[in-house]
């Protein structure tokens, strides 16, 4: 087991450095330093000692992948790519366009981000599974149909449309909650409640359908057969048996999706006004600060291959004959 997670750690750092290597060549080669000046201070008419300025208060003026002017090994570890390439895998992001430390805003944003995407995550989880076996449990049946029927409804709506109804029912109608900000304290739950809601009715869709053919292909299967044979009821059968079992990809498929969980929702955060990643993100890409957007590029890549390595390794528990291929 060791080593099948010790060679999954190296695929994964492998596919992190050209993800590295892809994001620079889009950051610094496509869109050059000098493009990025420009945007900065304000369009084409900037003589190009401003740009010099610009560049050489952030590190930007050096060369690219290889600088002659160099001896040795500064040839290469004197470039742009080596150094912004040393921060990211670092976790020193430096400081923003903007001038701020990027790790600080990304610590102090976490939790916030946190707060409204695990307990989203977790409870959608919950109902789409409860709500997956009542359909599976009366297969066939008009309820499974129209459940089925709403599932593909839901899944067809944009987020949008969630928040934009939420905030014009719940927040301007019926003034219940509030339609956006943030606040830590007792009243944290207050706005973080239907940004909740929505986030979970949003993707409870797919997940129900999904989950529900999961189930499905379980029933089928012979083990099922013989505990039915045992004289063991539907109910029985479906909750010590076929969840059990189905629990295996479910859980599998649901790890990978943890990770994200710190970038949080790019719609929801910046809807509500959260302070979380998500937001951080929105505001970064608003104000092309490509210092930000490049560091959250990669945390969001690390976290999402953290999230793949995690779900082979799940596998792999589950399943001793993977850890051999």
């Amino acid at each position: 087991m060791i080593g099948f997670l010790i060679r999954k750690i190296g695929y994964g750092f492998l596919i992190l450095l050209g993800i590295n290597l892809l994001t620079f060549v889009l950051f610094f080669k496509v869109n050059t330093p000098d493009d990025m000046a420009r945007m900065q201070l304000g369009g084409k008419r900037i003589n190009q000692e401003a740009i010099e300025k610009w560049k050489a208060e952030r590190g930007y003026n050096k060369a690219l992948f290889y600088d002659e002017t160099q001896e040795g090994t500064q040839r290469l570890s004197q470039t742009l790519f080596f150094q912004t390439s040393r921060q990211l895998f670092t976790f020193s992001f430096g400081p923003s366009d903007a001038g701020r430390d990027i790790s600080t805003e990304i610590m102090r944003r976490a939790p916030a981000s946190l707060m409204l995407a695990l307990p989203a995550f977790l409870l959608g989880m919950a109902i789409s599974i409860l709500i997956a076996l009542v359909l599976a449990f009366f297969r066939g049946s008009y309820l499974d149909f129209w459940g089925t029927i709403f599932c593909v409804v839901l899944m067809s709506i944009s987020a949008l449309f969630f928040i934009v109804a939420g905030q014009f029912m719940f927040s301007k109608v019926l003034q219940w909650l509030p339609v956006s900000g943030f606040s830590w304290g007792q009243d944290t739950w207050r706005f973080l409640c239907l940004p909740l809601a929505i986030s979970v009715l949003s993707r409870i869709g797919g997940e129900v359908r999904f989950n529900r053919s999961v189930f499905l292909e379980e029933i089928d299967k012979d083990y099922v057969r013989t505990a039915k044979a045992k004289g063991l009821s539907e109910l029985q059968v479906l909750f010590s048996h076929v969840l059990r079992n189905a629990l295996i990809p479910i859980i599998s498929s649901s790890v990978a999706v943890i990770p994200l969980l710190f970038m949080g929702s790019l719609l929801v955060e910046s809807f509500f006004s959260i302070p979380g990643l998500g937001s951080y993100l929105i505001e970064a890409i608003g104000a092309q600060d490509f210092a930000i957007v490049r560091s959250m590029v990669f945390v969001g890549s690390v976290l999402y291959i953290l999230g793949l390595i995690l779900t082979e390794f799940c596998y792999a528990w589950a399943d001793p004959r993977i850890r051999l291929q």
